[in-house]
């Protein structure tokens, strides 16, 4: 059983990495010492060029892979062996394709799969599941199969099933691919409206500058820069350094004053 979550100045921050390094079975070394951050609450964008790190990277957040050197801690709990469970629970992945998440006959049992898990039965699992679908806007649904909606819709639902665990971390990989731009929109609207912490992997530079106010390029496994997303998106030079580039004809806005 976890305890009240805490929130403010007491709260320790999200996700805590600390120099994590690790080196597949091969001998390829993906990540080199990376350190971030992450408080309470921010929505932090995390790019970077292919075969930088952010996959392997994703993967340490709920333990799929372990550190090589270094440390993640989960608001305030590490990923170990004995802390999976919880850590499981807190670290709420979101895949870049919903099919790999949705596998239930109809989206109610997809939503209720990970808090049923959790031993949570009757009007709890309930509220779980109307809570998160209503935070993404498909309630409607919630009885009809995942494969008759459209792809939209299923990563709305994706979504959904990890809110109905209610993580600490919600860790989405390329949210925005495939979208027709009605239902980026509506993704955009849903993710801002979440009160999680929101890590968001993405190649959408313009995403994640609607998004996040705050990114991390992560580059030749380290973080290569780390602010205001707007500012590493104005940076032309920054950005070719580490094979980014907005779309053509994309101008990041001024600040105002």
């Amino acid at each position: 059983m976890t305890g009240p979550r805490m929130t403010g100045a007491d709260s320790p921050p999200s996700l805590t990495v600390s120099r994590l390094a690790y080196a597949y079975p091969d001998g390829t070394q993906a990540l080199f010492g990376v350190d971030l951050t992450i408080r309470r609450g921010e929505r932090v964008a995390l790019l970077g060029p292919n075969g930088a790190g952010k996959t392997t990277l994703v993967m340490h957040l709920n333990g799929i892979l372990t550190a090589g050197h270094g440390t993640v801690e989960v608001a305030g709990l590490p990923v170990r062996k004995d802390t999976l469970l919880e850590i499981r629970r807190r670290v709420g992945l979101v895949f870049q394709d919903p099919d790999d998440q949705l596998f239930m006959p109809t989206v109610r049992d997809d939503v209720a799969f990970g808090p049923a898990n959790l031993g949570l039965r009757g009007d709890e699992l309930d509220r779980r599941v109307c809570d998160a679908l209503t935070r993404v806007g498909m309630l409607d649904a919630i009885d009809r199969p995942p494969h008759h909606l459209s792809f939209g819709q299923r990563r709305r639902v994706a979504v959904a099933t990890v809110l109905a665990m209610e993580p600490e971390i919600l860790v989405l990989d390329e949210p925005s691919s495939n979208l027709d731009p009605a239902s980026r929109r509506e993704l955009a609207d849903i993710l801002k409206s979440l009160d999680v912490t929101v890590l968001m992997v993405t190649h959408d530079l313009p995403y994640a500058l609607e998004l996040c106010e705050r990114s991390l390029i992560l580059s030749g496994g380290v973080i290569a820069a780390d602010g205001a997303t707007h500012s590493l998106l104005a940076d032309a030079g920054l950005l070719a350094a580490h094979r980014l580039e907005l779309p053509y004809g994309f101008a990041v806005p001024a600040l105002q004053e």
